[in-house]
């Protein structure tokens, strides 16, 4: 008897541990696949595109860069920030006076405006242990107004009001590609490694930290969270990723000056994740590409007004689609999933 006991636990502690596998397989089945399509499409992409358009490819996956270091901060940590296009601006002039002035290689630009940054990013993070809501938002929202002046003052390293002139990095010889298309591959290789990397951590005991920090700061504490520590590291890591973006902004425009990055750039970055969508794998994504392509929209219905075109279209976004595109498009598989499940058990 005390064999059959001792046996019968075990045969019931497998089968949920099995079957909970099958489930996260097959939960990741379809997001992987669309994954490598997208990869795959962005890959073939500049052959078969008009180099400006190659361009404004590459831009909005800078920008989705970029909002991949803000969904960080807000989405996933709950922070809030309206000063992330400074440092956007600071990897920006990084890049180009470490090129221009100190004739640095480009690559080398990288983890120099990464590690400034990122310092930077852990700095702001500071005051953030003390303020949230709207005090915290008027901190970040100060850093962006005072940096736009700040980089006019020191004209004999940043050029000033006339900003600075970069050369673009040229592709080797051995590529084969025009420079359009290497500046593409340079800024999709940079997109690729940067959401692998914030996918990993947000996979990580950090993620699962940053999360508990967002749901709930109390519960997170009492649970053994180091508040401080997670959410200065949130700022910093946020920080790191639009520097980069900025970097690599730089290398694909070959020109900065301070009135690229006023208040405007900060504020439409963050409308832009709303967008796309918070907490969300594609919304950083999604919210590159509206970044980059609505204002151009906008443009060509009407030159007099494309804020407001470009606002309308947020607000009717928002109004659709209150968890972002993103969400939105989330629905509409787990909908579709459910007519498909039904279906197939009508048909047995």
């Amino acid at each position: 008897m005390s064999e059959l006991n001792i046996a019968a636990p075990a045969t019931t502690s497998v089968a949920p541990q099995s079957k909970s596998i099958t489930d996260r397989l097959s939960a990741l089945r379809w997001p992987l696949i669309a994954t490598i399509a997208v990869v795959l499409v962005a890959t073939v992409a500049p052959f078969q595109l008009v180099p400006f358009h190659t361009f404004q490819l590459a831009m909005a996956m800078i920008y989705a860069v970029a909002l991949l270091g803000l969904n960080l901060l807000v989405g996933h940590t709950g922070q809030i920030s309206l000063g992330h296009g400074a440092f956007f601006a600071i990897g920006a002039y990084t890049a180009a006076v470490g090129i221009v002035q100190w004739d640095l290689p480009y690559l080398a630009t990288i983890p120099i405006a990464a590690a400034i940054t990122f310092v930077l990013g852990f700095a702001l993070g500071v005051p953030a242990l003390r303020l949230r809501g709207l005090y915290l938002a008027l901190v970040t929202l100060s850093i962006a107004i005072f940096l736009v002046p700040l980089l006019k003052h020191f004209d004999g390293l940043t050029g000033g009001s006339m900003g600075l002139t970069v050369t673009k990095p040229q592709p080797p010889a051995w590529t084969g590609l025009a420079e359009d298309q290497w500046l593409y591959f340079l800024a999709l290789v940079t997109a690729v490694l940067s959401f692998v990397f914030v996918a990993g951590m947000l996979r990580s005991r950090v993620g699962r930290a940053l999360h508990a920090v967002r749901d709930n700061e109390t519960a997170a504490e009492v649970l053994g969270v180091n508040l401080a520590h997670y959410k200065t590291l949130a700022f910093a890591w946020s920080a790191l990723l639009a520097g980069i973006a900025g970097c690599v902004y730089t290398w694909v425009i070959a020109y900065v000056s301070p009135d690229s990055f006023a208040l405007a750039l900060s504020i439409t970055l963050l409308a832009a994740l709303v967008v796309g969508g918070l907490g969300t794998t594609w919304g950083p994504v999604i919210g590159g590409l509206f970044m980059m392509f609505v204002p151009s929209f906008a443009q060509d219905v009407n030159k007099a007004a494309p804020g407001v075109i470009f606002g309308l279209l947020i607000i009717a976004v928002m109004y659709l689609a209150p968890k972002g595109l993103a969400g939105l498009a989330t629905q509409w598989t787990q909908w579709l999933g459910q007519r498909v499940r039904k279906g197939k058990s009508h048909a047995h």
